[in-house]
């Protein structure tokens, strides 16, 4: 069997080429995309590597070339970590699963055998009797297209045009490619006809009513379908009043906030300020510098943060500094007494709701957040410290999360958490919002894969902007739940409480999940419920997670089926022996929920044998 790998020439070339040889791989390799391109079409390949850092052209137009041109073998796109974007676009372009550089041999050579079991199984097909994009609808049965179930009239071209694009809502087609798509060599018109094709297809549907285009032109590069537009009855009105509380609620906390600042004052005046009383003034000026100014009080935000710099050295403040910690506190004071600006953040709506996770102890703010999250067509989720955010994340999704990096109750940093979500949620955008605004912080956040960096304070608007610029507008088509017909999946544990919080997790995304705990009926199960996936924990009492995966591998009907184990143990032995008994994947514990429905969801994806299972 021959596999092409396209990287840039390195030694790892004869040290994967003899791995693959020692399993009766034949490895070609190629250094840049156009010579792949033409090696694909001069041999047979059961699989290609892709390098995403190749180029003429680079890893993700060599993908989407690859597809364009009719290759339909599996593609794994080899990426180097923060390059979350490129994952995304890579999987988009039409590659099959991707790893991260550097790899261990074994976990890409499990990956390879993965896919190829995956490709040789008739993928079992079952084409929907219509497609629709809000609410227009090209029916199939009848051939007909409707808008609000008016006949829209298009010839056979705008027909197959509109049906090409719905069918592939994630894909850009070049003009070459539509002609390619649907027209033969012999009758094919030139590039120049695509775009009057495209011109009339978007004429007559915004004659049958369409007042969006559907069709996004992406210039230099071809056509996309756009995300299917929201029904305005589902956009929330802006809560003026629910919003004007909150401001009054919390301003008159704010008050008793730099009271605290006046008793150091004071205590400082007099010299009888200790250490508890001069850390909860450093607490509470921490808090109204990033918050106060979301509030309308973007001044007294700035005075707030001169007092905590005042309070941040250890060492007593000298005369001076206690005389302008006094002209401070007066200037806070007085800053309470005018009238907070006006809170007007002017949202538009968005497509549909989006959930947020904040992650803050500031509860002013937070609730600010809250209050105002609707109108900017968000679900806000609030968790105060970093184990809330661990706790919640263990079980759900968010769209994208906005991470504080200084927690006054922890001496633990937000950064920690960032690296966890880089290393097993890396699909999650986050936007870092802090009053820290040093080099050092931005470097960090920026290694970590965070998207945005905004500094506080900042406003209602500018905070919600940032939220909407990081969440991206097409989801990653893993995440997206697959049909509950076609995701089965069985969880063999010993342990009750983990298979309750593993079916939680994936029960949301349409799945079906069986749990089991008693290993004995593992195969009587098996073949009951023909699952789609099995996950299994490597550790077990009676039959072991290694043992399940040699069983199933052995058996000629089974043998193809994915296998993920959930195991604590990361060491080179242990996975080598779990890649060498038979897994596609591991899970490391304690597992994170984005992390698993990643993983389910990518294995399924590539793995649709219900037809061929039945007997």
């Amino acid at each position: 069997m021959r596999i092409l790998l396209v990287e840039r020439g390195g030694p790892t070339n004869a040290a994967l080429a003899d791995l693959l040889a020692a399993h009766n791989y034949i490895l070609d390799v190629s250094s840049d995309g156009q010579t792949a391109l033409q090696q694909s079409r001069a041999m047979s390949y059961a699989l290609i590597l892709v390098d995403e850092s190749i180029a003429q052209p680079n890893g993700i137009e060599l993908c989407q070339q690859l597809r364009s041109q009719g290759y339909e073998q599996p593609i794994l796109l080899l990426t180097s970590p923060n390059t979350n974007a490129e994952i995304i676009d890579g999987l988009n372009a039409g590659a099959d699963d991707y790893l991260i550089k550097p790899y261990h041999p074994e976990a890409l050579l499990a990956r390879i055998q993965g896919l190829l079991r995956c490709s040789r199984i008739p993928a079992r097909s079952f084409p929907p009797s219509a497609l629709t994009w809000g609410n227009l609808r090209l029916d199939f049965i009848s051939g007909k297209v409707t808008y609000n179930q008016q006949p829209i009239p298009l010839t056979a071209t705008e027909y197959n045009l509109l049906e090409l694009f719905l069918q592939n809502p994630d894909r850009i087609f070049s003009r070459s490619v539509i002609l390619d798509r649907l027209w033969g060599f012999d009758d094919a018109p030139t590039e120049k006809a695509i775009t009057t094709h495209i011109k009339d297809l978007r004429k007559k549907l915004k004659a049958g009513g369409l007042t969006e285009d559907l069709l996004e032109t992406v210039y230099g590069i071809g056509y996309r379908l756009k995300p299917a537009p929201p029904a305005t009855a589902n956009l929330p009105k802006k809560p003026i009043k629910a919003i004007q509380a909150v401001v009054e609620r919390f301003s008159r906390s704010f008050v008793h906030q730099v009271n605290v600042l006046a008793e150091a004052q004071q205590a400082l005046a007099n010299g009888t300020c200790n250490a508890q009383l001069k850390e909860s003034a450093k607490h509470e000026a921490h808090k109204l510098a990033g918050s106060m100014g979301s509030f309308g009080y973007p001044e007294g935000s700035k005075l707030a943060r001169q007092v905590e710099h005042l309070l941040f050295s250890d060492r007593p403040l000298t005369p001076t500094e206690i005389a302008r910690f006094a002209q401070l506190v007066s200037a806070l004071q007085q800053e309470l007494q005018q009238r907070p600006i006006p809170l007007d953040p002017q949202p538009q709506p968005i497509g549909s709701r989006h959930c947020v996770l904040t992650i803050d102890d500031d509860t002013a703010l937070t609730h600010l957040l809250q209050t105002h999250a609707a109108a900017w067509g968000i679900q806000m989720q609030i968790a105060a410290h970093l184990e809330a955010a661990r706790s919640y994340l263990a079980s759900a999704i968010p769209d994208a999360i906005v991470l504080d990096l200084s927690f006054a109750e922890t001496s633990e940093d937000g950064l920690s958490l960032l690296q966890e979500l880089q290393d097993r949620a890396s699909q999650i955008p986050v936007i870092v919002f802090t009053q820290r605004d040093n080099l050092a912080d931005r470097l960090a956040v920026s290694r970590l894969g965070a998207k945005q960096y905004l500094h506080k304070p900042a406003s209602i608007e500018q905070i919600f902007r940032a939220i909407r610029q990081a969440i991206p507008n097409r989801s990653d088509r893993f995440l997206e739940a697959p049909p509950t017909s076609e995701g089965k999946v069985l969880i063999v544990d010993d342990d009750s409480a983990i298979l309750s919080e593993l079916a939680a997790i994936l029960a949301p995304w349409g799945l079906e999940v069986t749990i089991l705990e008693e290993q004995e009926r593992f195969w009587e199960v098996l073949q009951e419920i023909q699952p789609n996936l099995v996950i299994v924990d490597l550790e077990m009492p009676a039959v072991s997670g290694l043992e399940l995966c040699q069983v199933v591998r052995q058996d000629a009907h089974w043998g193809d089926l994915p296998l993920l184990v959930v195991t604590a143990h990361t060491d080179a032995q242990s996975l080598q022996q779990t890649f060498a008994a038979g897994a596609d994947d591991f899970i490391t514990k304690p597992v994170l929920g984005p992390e698993l429905v990643t993983r389910v969801l990518c294995r399924i994806h590539n793995f649709t044998p219900l037809g061929r299972r039945k007997q």
